[in-house]
């Protein structure tokens, strides 16, 4: 798999059926490793690791509907309240990241209201605070750590 702007991670894989499979930590099973994944599993990784936010407010592909059509978060992490903090949408490396990625992310957040949005396919991240009151959001270069 292809080398990403992220740190390195320790990872299981194993192959089954033809397919090479990576464990999920968080969800406690294998899954296909296709790049998306390869994107993902790294992400949460540093989320954990790099900005310390806890396994327990992290989701994975977590369900909502949107003009009647189910759609699935990436990463999903929640505040100590139990609301939505942060949006990652991951994409393979070769996928460039584009003012639709930012259009599938915001339609997202019309039903999560997170503050945080993230955007990464492994080797370019970008990093958005929401500011509500004008409907937009704003460029950052990280985002916090958890504390």
């Amino acid at each position: 798999m292809q080398k990403l702007n992220l740190p390195n991670i320790n990872y299981k894989v194993k192959n089954s059926e033809n397919k090479v499979l990576i464990f999920d930590n968080l969800r406690k099973k294998y899954l296909v490793l296709t790049p998306e994944e390869w994107v993902r599993q790294h992400f949460i990784h540093y989320l954990i690791g790099k900005k310390r936010y806890p396994e327990s407010l992290i989701a994975l592909e977590k369900q909502l509907v949107i003009n009647n059509r189910k759609k699935r978060t990436d990463i999903l992490i929640f505040n100590k309240n139990g609301k939505p903090e942060i949006i990652v949408e991951c994409k393979a490396p070769s996928i460039k990241i584009t003012q639709d990625t930012f259009d599938q992310i915001a339609r997202y957040n019309l039903k999560l209201n997170a503050n945080y949005l993230i955007v990464t396919n492994g080797l370019q991240h970008f990093y958005c605070k929401m500011d509500f009151e004008k409907e937009t959001y704003i460029f950052l270069k990280d985002i916090p750590s958890y504390n």
